[in-house]
């Protein structure tokens, strides 16, 4: 019996342990919301620079690596001989390269041609790649073999944002849906399996900022930000449920994505500021809490953010300003509580992105760092802090380059990627 009992215990421990890992097939983890659910993790590194369990070469790009059934998706752009996008997978485990597919991509009349802005997204075996021109490529996640494509740009005659489309599909059901900021068709959504298109919706410009699912009055709402207006939506349908006009008043600059707590939504802007609207929960509808804006990008009130999604937890709003400046605000005013400037250097458009895990935020910066850290409103504190990446100025040929895309959390593993290399390393207890 107490052998069995014994087995039974470890039975569960392992069962416990196997549920807590977790695949990052989308923009920002499972559920697109910056939370990572495994255990097991670091404490704290053990040395100021993370041990890589592999390195693959790549070319540029901002799309950051999205990882799903042992596979790492990535994204890339080669200019010789000729401008081409491609796309990767690799081995988790190993880094070994399982496919690559590439199709000729002039850039026209974009800013920053560094490559790919979209992260692709995993579902069901197929993988969704969403290219700066506007090629959409859905291919067998296993093999690569390429099961539909579309050509955005011609078809829906796209009113190309500056820097090129951005939002990363969301998959809902049986459609994946993009933003593209076509002619009365801002978003268009297409069967996932065979390419068809299903709906179209809204004449807003494009914004780069992904979509994203939320459950309002007992229904399920897609979130899009526009570069117009915020929307409401049945992601089945198309429907419009509800909409708040949010008009840049210099230019469409909006990157971060929608954040959700407690019933409010909050949206954050390099020179239009920010908005918090309250989720009606009895009907679809929303209203303005507040919104705040400083005289212009370096006189800021509230919060500026050009690339970082914020956080929104219980009272407050951690976040990057425009300059690198973090701050604490009050989620109910927008006042500041606090700002520090030590999680990322201060300069413009100065980036970190964040994942919350069982309390502890992990932060990478543009500077290529790794960072353990808790938020509270009494501070920030930092727990620990290593480089995993080198910046490289592809992406910005500016203060020795930068680091700007998202990294992928899976498995206990961190997979990050700059304008030469995709890496991966562990971040199990025990090791780094």
């Amino acid at each position: 019996m107490k052998l069995a009992a014994q087995f039974a215990c470890f039975t569960i421990l392992l069962v416990s342990s196997l549920a807590t890992a977790d695949d990052w097939p989308q923009w920002r983890g499972p559920n697109r919301d910056g939370t990572w659910q495994e255990s097991g993790l670091v404490e704290k590194f053990a040395a100021p620079e993370l041990k890589i369990a592999w390195r693959k070469p790549i070319g540029s790009g901002y799309s950051g690596p999205t990882v799903a059934d042992g596979r790492v998706f990535v994204t890339d752009r080669r200019v010789e001989p000729t401008q081409v996008e491609r796309v990767h997978a690799f081995d988790e485990k190993t880094g070994e390269t399982l496919w690559t597919y590439s199709y000729p991509c002039e850039y026209v009349n974009v800013g920053y041609t560094a490559g790919p802005r979209a992260s692709v997204s995993i579902d069901e075996g197929r993988a969704y790649a969403l290219g700066t021109m506007g090629n959409l490529h859905a291919f067998d996640a296993a093999s690569g073999k390429l099961l539909w494509a579309k050509d955005l740009n011609t078809e829906y005659k796209i009113r190309m944002p500056i820097w090129g489309i951005s939002a990363s599909p969301l998959v809902d059901g049986k459609l994946v849906i993009v933003q593209i900021g076509g002619e009365k068709a801002c978003l268009v959504a297409f069967d996932k399996v065979t390419g068809e298109e299903r709906w179209r919706a809204l004449d807003d410009n494009a914004s780069y900022s992904a979509p994203v699912i939320i459950q309002q009055a007992g229904k399920p709402v897609m979130v899009c930000w526009t570069g117009d207006s915020i929307v409401g939506m049945n992601a089945q349908t198309g429907e419009v449920y509800w909409r708040h006009p949010f008009k840049p008043a210099k230019m469409v600059i909006n990157i971060a994505t929608p954040v959700l707590e407690n019933g409010r939504l909050f949206f954050t802007s390099f020179y239009d500021g920010s908005v918090m609207l309250e989720v009606n929960d009895k009907e679809l509808a929303v209203r303005e809490l507040w919104s705040r804006q400083g005289r212009d990008e370096q006189h800021t009130d509230s919060l500026h953010s050009i690339i970082s999604t914020p956080y929104l937890k219980g009272d407050h709003i951690y976040g990057v300003d425009s300059y690198g400046e973090f701050r604490c605000l009050d989620a109910k005013t927008g006042e500041r509580i606090w700002e520090s400037l030590k999680p990322t250097p201060k300069s413009r458009w100065s980036t970190i992105h964040m994942v919350e895990n069982d309390g502890r935020m992990w932060m990478f910066n543009e500077r290529g760092e790794l960072i353990i850290a808790t938020l509270s409103p009494t501070g920030y504190e930092e727990i620990s802090r290593a480089k995993l990446i080198k910046p490289t100025e592809v992406q910005l040929g500016q203060r020795g380059g930068v680091c700007w895309s998202h990294p992928a959390f899976a498995n206990q593993h961190v997979f990050a990627r700059n304008d030469e290399e995709i890496v991966c390393a562990s971040l199990a207890a025990g090791e780094n």
